[in-house]
């Protein structure tokens, strides 16, 4: 989705620690059914080191560290400027509701092994925070539909969340060409929203995602081909917000400010807006209706304030406040959201910067 939902997960851990509790046992429980994935996937009974389609099998790690299958196990990605990023354990109850509906996507599988099933069982997955995971699940469900878009859709985001952004654009191109020419479908949201209304399609997650993968590691006219795509099947506020946001701030970095100034004239306080309300208050404030310091929520809105920090240090770096933007990154960086868009794009930011 545009902006991922606020999960206890969604935690950094800018030093190293030791595994949280559970996690292991987590692991665990999950490899077996795994396994049984993989076996199925390559049907020769040979799953050593798991499937992986061509380009995931021989290529070299892209930006973003080292390839995560060299890291320890209870470690899901290293961050762009080094940082070790964990998994963090979950409240009680929030986890129970997680673990059961893991639970009924791993029975739906094990009762019919679809695409749908496959799809369902890595988001399930992931949004225990074990994106390591759930990019093995995708790799082995592309394995027995190597036509279905939507694998490609998903392990995608979970490359972006890994920093494995080479990987991640190669399948989001792949994902695009597999949709283009064909119609658009919604597509159903795993952590519904206060309305129950998804807002987004498949063709937009597509191009979305790919324009934020091509955005961090610095291609910026391609990202802007991307969001241009995306716009196209943005069809609702939500999306419109979400798209509008990215767009504006590539064209910015573009220098094409007229162009960027475009973009904004369809925004309006009024728009009604379910979800992306942080990228919505965003383009308000580059319209000049609201002031950056409005734009932060309190301790408790981590999520929100990594999504309008990096607006605001994006917003003042193309405005020749470096050293302010720099101040704007790192306070995004102690949101602890790590799996969030905008903390990517401060992380990537920093990087340069440095």
């Amino acid at each position: 989705m545009p902006t991922p939902r606020p999960s206890a997960l969604s935690v950094a851990s800018r030093r190293p620690m030791s595994a949280p509790r559970g996690v292991a046992a987590l692991r665990i429980a999950g490899r077996a059914l795994l396994a049984a994935l993989v076996l199925g996937a390559c049907g020769d009974g040979q799953a050593d080191a798991g499937p992986r389609d061509a380009a995931a099998a021989g290529a070299s790690p892209g930006a973003g560290g080292p390839d995560t299958a060299d890291l320890p196990a209870d470690v899901e990605a290293i961050s762009v400027l080094g940082d070790t990023l964990r998994a963090t354990p979950i409240p009680p109850e929030r986890g129970a509701q997680l673990e059961a509906d893991l639970a009924e996507a791993r029975a739906a599988y094990e009762a019919d092994a679809s695409a749908d099933a496959i799809i369902w069982l890595g988001r399930r997955t992931a949004y225990l925070g074990r994106y390591r995971e759930a990019i093995d699940i995708y790799s082995a469900g592309i394995e027995r539909y190597p036509d279905d878009a939507r694998l490609y859709r998903h392990r995608g985001h979970r490359y972006l969340s890994t920093r494995r952004f080479e990987r991640a654009i190669d399948d989001f191109e792949q994902a695009a060409s597999l949709v283009r020419g064909h119609p658009d479908e919604v597509e159903p949201d795993g952590q519904p929203n206060a309305r129950n209304v998804p807002t987004s399609t498949l063709q937009s997650n597509i191009w979305y995602h790919l324009g934020l993968a091509r955005y961090v590691t610095g291609d910026l006219e391609g990202a802007l081909d991307a969001y241009r795509e995306c716009m196209a099947v943005s069809n609702n506020p939500d999306m419109l917000v979400a798209t509008s946001h990215w767009l504006y701030m590539t064209l910015r970095r573009l220098g094409r400010d007229e162009e960027a100034a475009a973009v904004l004239a369809p925004i309006t306080a009024d728009l009604d807006v379910i979800e992306n309300g942080s990228y919505h208050r965003l383009l308000l404030m580059y319209r000049g209706e609201l002031e950056p310091q409005a734009l932060w929520g309190g301790e408790g809105d981590a999520l929100g304030n990594a999504t309008v920090g990096y607006g605001i240090g994006n917003w003042q770096l193309y405005n020749g406040r470096e050293d302010e933007a720099r101040s704007t990154f790192e306070r995004v960086l102690d949101t602890g959201q790590w799996a969030s868009f905008g903390y990517l794009a401060a992380e990537s930011e920093l990087a340069r910067l440095r």
